[in-house]
């Protein structure tokens, strides 16, 4: 017995579930599975039928820098600056008897208070954190999924083929069921032994 949501259909929305459907190819960067996706975008495929799944997720920050004293000043007196700018026009806008010398006095206003707490918070945080950097969540590899009835489509719009990978990275195409048997290999190295030269007569 199930109990009804009083948010009714929109209760789907607010607990994202996995993608059903079958991996057409996988990438190593999530530029390249856009990339794939473009390609059958730009084919009429149903793309609404598509999905990409990150793998291996994992948080990586970089670091941009070090921080200084100068840095931290500067850095401080720009954001408190555009908060200036936003309540002198704000109140500009609200206020047409106030001249633009008062939105000025905004911005050095919001300047010097923003350069303070950058460098009153530098100062507390300096021994834990003396660095800038970026975090970001990134996947290990990138696959695109389809739905089942178009798999074989998809993979004739990519050129996908089983078990071939392309030398500067790129996706590797997991063996299907319904795909051939790849051909026996040939080449000079895979050729059968010579026959041994018979044995020399008797002096």
């Amino acid at each position: 017995m199930t109990t009804p949501s009083p948010l009714g259909g929109r209760n789907r929305m607010l607990f994202p579930t996995m993608p059903r459907g079958e991996v057409v190819a996988t990438y190593e960067t999530y530029l390249d599975a856009q990339q794939a996706v473009d390609v059958l975008a730009r084919a009429d495929f149903p793309v609404d039928k598509v999905s990409i799944v990150g793998s291996d997720l994992k948080s990586v920050e970089r670091v941009t820098g070090k921080l200084t004293w100068g840095r931290v000043a500067l850095a401080g007196a720009a954001s408190g600056a555009w908060l200036g700018i936003f309540f002198g026009l704000l109140l500009l806008i609200f206020s047409p008897t106030v001249s633009y010398a008062f939105v000025i006095a905004a911005v050095l206003i919001g300047a010097g208070f923003g350069m303070l707490f950058g460098i009153v918070s530098y100062a507390i945080n300096r021994r834990r954190r003396d660095y800038t950097s970026v975090m970001q969540v990134i996947a290990t590899s990138y696959s695109v999924l389809v739905d089942p009835d178009l798999v074989n489509r998809a993979r004739n719009l990519l050129g996908a083929e089983p078990d071939i990978a392309p030398a500067s990275g790129g996706w590797a195409q997991p063996q299907h069921p319904s795909d051939p048997p790849p051909a026996p290999p040939t080449g000079d190295d895979e050729r059968p032994p010579a026959p041994p030269a018979p044995p020399a007569p008797p002096a």
